[in-house]
């Protein structure tokens, strides 16, 4: 771990640093207005970092720093070292793969419009992520008709001897065999650009005095053909909704968070009408909303050629004025960010943060849907596990004892379907057969589950098994049960048992399975200690520990409030409770005695 003692003489003034591991590899890059501050920051003591920050510092073994002139140069710099390295601990922008995006490549003389998956940093435009494929290809038919780019799939000019049916469509100049300038391809690059931008009254404005132009040297062909052009373009047009009568450029960007994973949604509003959105993802661990915005603004703006004259974000940043100054910069105009609390603007902020939600929300279903076809194959199942429940027994020397049924449904809790029981048919401590009679009651009425998850081991597993084929049902369901790990070995994973399988099936502890085994589990667990708990509360708290000899209203407080709950105290060794203030050795016995020895 890296140690503050070579740090002591890095400059006051502003820089970027990087910090490194043994190999050399860059784990985390940062800008600073001081960078003597800012690095010690890391070391001081009393002041405990967040978990990112923590795993990055023990990585770390060295420090590197760069000095710049001024905050801005350090915040450009920042940014480009970050889109060169990637850093691990860093928030990065991700070309999520699922959604396609177009591509136009301005480099070349005469581009034509593609889909593709990911982005490269080829020099390029891509314009996107498109949320769907069925999206990006209807924008494509909408393009077509209007801008007359090449069609052909060939990534050259091919040489044809006649012109294809586009070129008799007048959807193309048919480069490929006809003599066509390249400043007259390029003409109609841009204008593609300003209508994939958004920016169609200026691409409206543009196409205006191309046709008078047209117009006046006589050629009535050209200017009939752009006339066409503005039609199709104002009937887009028609069709955007107006959000604003301020008639501005606005990006209005709302964040929405789930765990490890950050949607963020743009919506383009020009001159006051909303033409389009697009959705971007983060994955990061970050202590505010602050991080992934701003990481957002540095990344999605830098290679921009058009920023608009307002950005409207749902959560505050730390440098505003510091990237609205480079924006304006940039841009070559004023670039204000706001964060609105009210009003029209408020809004649209709003509107924003909820397709970022849905944007989540649908990523976290593609995913859990990929996770089932993988459970499927894997625990050996005869069906996708689409409906799974979890069962899962608590009880107190077999007093009160309890059960919860807890429902997934395509991965994601059901909660509709969530159940309690009380055990009426078994006395005394038999979790064996008290999950018997669970999966009887839960099978004699409504539609079996696709699959059981038993919490418990190989003994659980065939006491399930038993009493689902004791049914004679048609269509029965899998089951399968999973135990905790054998406590005193670090680093192994919970245990999976399957039919027919004589030993338990070990995944990797960041397996996306167990990871999803492990949720219904430890919600299962997690409602039958509820349940439980509130059954048994008044009545075990007085009179269970008041029959223990030795535990009068002092001591029986000293070990609810040290242990939590009665059933924390049962499950407590001996070595524990003495630890309990008031407690002796005597007394401790006595408790472990009684909670652990045989009913008669």
């Amino acid at each position: 771990m890296l140690s503050a003692d070579p740090i002591k003489n890095v400059p006051q003034g502003p820089g970027v640093y990087l910090f490194k591991d043994r190999s050399g590899k860059v784990l985390y890059i940062g800008k600073a207005k001081n960078l003597n501050k800012r690095i010690h920051s890391y070391f001081s003591k009393g002041k405990g970092h967040p978990c990112k920050l923590s795993l990055m510092l023990m990585n770390a073994d060295t420090i590197e720093h760069i000095v710049t002139a001024t905050e801005k140069e350090a915040l450009i710099l920042e940014g480009n070292l970050i889109k060169e390295y990637r850093p691990r601990y860093n928030v990065v922008l991700k070309d999520d793969a699922n959604y396609p995006l177009l591509k136009l490549d301005i480099n070349a003389g005469y581009p034509r419009l593609t889909i593709v998956r990911r982005m490269k940093n080829d020099g390029a435009l891509y314009f996107g992520p498109f949320t769907s494929a069925s999206a990006v290809r209807s924008t494509i038919r909408l393009i077509g008709p209007i801008f007359p780019l090449r069609k052909c799939k060939t990534r050259g000019i091919p040489k044809r001897s006649r012109p294809c049916l586009n070129y008799q469509l007048e959807r193309c100049l048919a480069p490929c065999c006809l003599d066509v300038r390249v400043e007259d391809y390029q003409e109609i690059v841009g204008q593609v650009k300003l209508f994939l931008e958004g920016r169609n009254k200026e691409l409206i404005s543009q196409l205006k005095e191309i046709m008078q132009k047209a117009s006046r040297e006589l050629d009535f062909e050209k200017a009939a053909r752009v006339r066409d052009q503005i039609g199709a373009v104002e009937k887009t047009v028609e069709r955007q909704t107006v959000v604003s009568t301020e008639m501005k450029d606005q990006d209005v960007i709302g964040l929405s968070r789930s765990g490890k994973e950050a949607g963020i949604v743009i919506l383009f509003v020009r001159g006051g009408s909303m033409v389009g959105s697009r959705g971007y993802s983060i994955h990061c661990e970050w202590e505010n909303p602050s991080e992934p915005l701003e990481a957002f603004l540095k990344q999605y703006y830098r290679d921009r050629g058009f920023v608009p004259s307002e950005i409207i974000l749902s959560d505050a940043i730390d440098d505003k004025r510091l990237i609205s100054d480079w924006l304006t910069g940039a841009a070559g105009k004023k670039v204000s960010i706001s964060v609105p609390s009210r009003g029209d603007k408020k809004k649209l902020v709003n509107m924003a943060v909820a397709n970022a939600e849905n944007m989540l929300l649908e990523r976290e279903k593609r995913g859990q849907f990929a996770i089932l076809e993988e459970a499927k194959s894997m625990l050996h199942l005869a069906r996708k596990p689409g409906h799974i429940e979890g069962i899962d027994i608590s009880n107190l020397k077999g007093d009160l004892a309890v059960a919860s049924l807890v429902a997934f449904v395509e991965g994601m809790p059901q909660r509709s379907d969530y159940r309690n029981y009380r055990i009426r048919e078994v006395e005394g401590i038999d979790d064996y057969a008290m999950i018997a009679e669970v999966i009887r009651r839960r099978l004699n009425k409504g539609q079996p589950p696709d699959l059981f998850v038993i919490d418990g081991g190989k003994g659980h597993l065939s006491v399930a098994m038993r009493t689902i084929d004791s049914l004679g049902l048609d269509n029965p369901p899998d089951v399968i049960s999973i135990a905790k790990a054998d406590q005193g070995e670090p680093g192994t994973a919970d245990k999976i048992y399957l039919p027919n399988r004589k030993n338990p099936l070990i995944l990797a502890r960041n397996h996306p399975v167990l990871s999803l085994l492990m949720r219904l589990r430890d919600e299962t667990h997690r409602r039958a200690v509820s349940y439980y708990r509130k059954r048994s509360k008044k009545k075990l708290t007085g009179s269970e520990l008041d029959r223990i000899p030795g535990v009068g209203p002092k001591r029986k407080r000293a070990l609810l409030k040290y242990l939590g709950d009665l059933q924390s105290i049962a499950k407590a060794e001996i070595g524990e409770l003495e630890g309990v203030p008031g407690i002796n050795q005597v007394v401790a016995e006595n408790i472990f005695e009684y909670f652990h020895r045989k009913p008669p």
